[in-house]
């Protein structure tokens, strides 16, 4: 199984998708005139903006579900992963996917609630949607949607959630001593009791834990910095050379490099993977581009925020070893320690001696179970759009508690199998979805910056935010059937 596994994982993450991602983020960065830097006083502006109602809810709470998504293990063993295995360079290439991907993040959210539908009660969308009707609602569009949405299914029903639980459980045993079924019970226990309560119940948990978890990891980040302040700058030369091959020591794995910090980044901020704008479709906003900047500013928050507070973390105390492609140690700082949460543990305890494992361990715990959330709602998401498709009518409350019961499942293997194992299959899941999605928004962009640019003049010509409007027939949009009948709504 595992030889499979692999197989299939270096098909998928060749080095084509490596480019097609960065290559997607350059595409929109251009397109929208570098809107991620332009604009990104209108994007914190709007964070706060924005109403919740019966059908959707507010923008802070989309971005904070999307976040949820987005801040996981990623944000810990995913960096000290991609340290250990492309050098301090990979840092850099993290952040340059952020930056791109931010383009990225908003042409794939702004579709969303583009083509987004009231189902039973609750805003719903996302790739499986844009791509079925943004495409024209041909046969091919359709079965495209539902391919996606099939890949969708199991990649964050039962490929991902692996991923999560099995850093739970490991930092969890290391730390504590508590036995991984222990673990795994806990987890179906707490995960249960959200995942049963809908969009709204995980929009809440969201909102609550991301921003406290977020701020008192970076906080920890900074005490560390502060302390070891006279390393910074020699830190960011590094970084920057080794990112370019310029450092003698990294200069032999200058492919690992870049591939190691693109294909993290990818993992870490899902920029382009299609898991963003399902959130963002659930969110009430006034035009659809609202939740685009919202969703663009979340890739910032993810990766230049949270990962690079890891990365500076690992790197300013020195707790980190870096392999060559063959295994061999290119940089042995912790002889006999295993690459992943241990590097930030260990960087942790070197400003509060004994806590870094019960810290980082903690900090692990929030950010792998509300990536857990996120994964089950993008799962439901799309088994209502495929159970939609083949009745004709509304979701089967069997299959939806069918998935609840398969993705608890999939927590508890994550628990008690090899990381190697969990983190491969999650790799397979997150580019599979990429290749679909990022074929798909880029067949659309031209619908993205039509949207974009209303927004834009609207805002230029002094409408205020809360009047902007969007009228996608104005637009020559076809297919937006949501916002034709909601501008209907409103002329009545």
């Amino acid at each position: 199984m595992e030889g499979i596994i692999n197989s299939i994982y270096n098909i998928i993450w060749s080095n084509f998708l490596i480019y097609f991602c960065l290559g997607a983020g350059i595409y929109f960065s251009f397109r929208t005139r570098f809107s991620q830097l332009r604009n990104i006083k209108e994007m914190v502006t709007l964070l706060f903006k924005g109403e919740k109602s019966e059908q959707g809810i507010s923008s802070f709470q989309a971005l904070c579900t999307a976040l949820a998504g987005r801040i996981g293990t990623g944000n810990i063993a995913g960096v000290a992963t991609a340290i250990a295995m492309g050098g301090p360079g990979a840092l850099f290439w993290m952040w340059t996917i952020a930056f791109l991907g931010a383009g990225s993040a908003f042409a794939e959210s702004a579709l969303g609630q583009i083509y987004k539908e009231e189902h039973e009660g609750q805003y719903r969308g996302g790739p499986a949607y844009y791509i079925e009707k943004g495409l024209g609602n041909t046969t091919f569009s359709k079965w495209y949607g539902i391919v996606f949405a099939i890949v969708t299914v199991f990649a964050t029903g039962l490929f991902l959630p692996g991923v999560q639980s099995n850093s739970i459980a490991v930092a969890m045993k290391n730390s504590f001593g508590i036995n991984s079924w222990i673990i795994a019970g806990i987890l179906v226990a707490l995960l249960g009791l959200i995942i049963f309560g809908g969009i709204k119940r995980i929009g809440s948990a969201a909102e609550l834990i991301v921003p406290l978890m977020g701020g008192l990891y970076i906080l920890m980040a900074l005490a560390i910095i502060i302390v070891n302040i006279e390393k910074l700058p020699a830190v960011i030369a590094l970084i920057f050379k080794s990112a370019f091959g310029a450092e003698q020591a990294f200069g032999g794995i200058i492919g690992s490099t870049i591939a190691w910090g693109v294909k993290r980044g990818v993992y870490s901020n899902e920029a382009g993977q299609g898991t963003g704008p399902q959130a963002a479709s659930a969110a009430e906003v006034s035009h659809p581009a609202k939740q685009g900047f919202v969703q663009a500013f979340s890739v910032y928050v993810d990766t230049l925020f949270v990962c690079s507070a890891t990365g500076f973390m690992i790197l300013m105390t020195g707790s980190y070893n870096v392999l060559d492609g063959s295994g061999a140690m290119i940089v042995e700082n912790l002889p006999g320690v295993e690459f992943g949460p241990a590097f930030t543990q260990t960087a942790v305890n070197t400003l509060i001696p004994g806590f870094g494992g019960a810290f980082v361990s903690i900090a692990l715990f929030l950010f792998a179970f509300t990536t857990l959330m996120a994964y089950y709602y993008i799962a439901e998401v799309n088994l209502t759009y495929i159970a939609k498709k083949i009745t004709g009518g509304s979701s089967s409350k069997i299959l939806i508690n069918l998935l609840r019961v398969l993705l608890l499942g999939a927590t508890v293997f994550g628990c008690v199998k090899t990381a190697n194992l969990a983190w491969q299959m999650g790799d397979i899941g997150v580019g599979s979805m990429a290749w679909l999605n990022l074929i798909a928004i880029i067949a659309l962009s031209n619908v993205v910056i039509k949207c974009f640019n209303d927004y834009e003049s609207q805002l230029k010509s002094g409408v205020p935010r809360e009047q902007i409007s969007f009228d996608p027939i104005k637009l020559g949009i076809k297919n937006a059937d949501f916002w034709v009948e909601k501008n209907k709504q409103n002329l009545k």
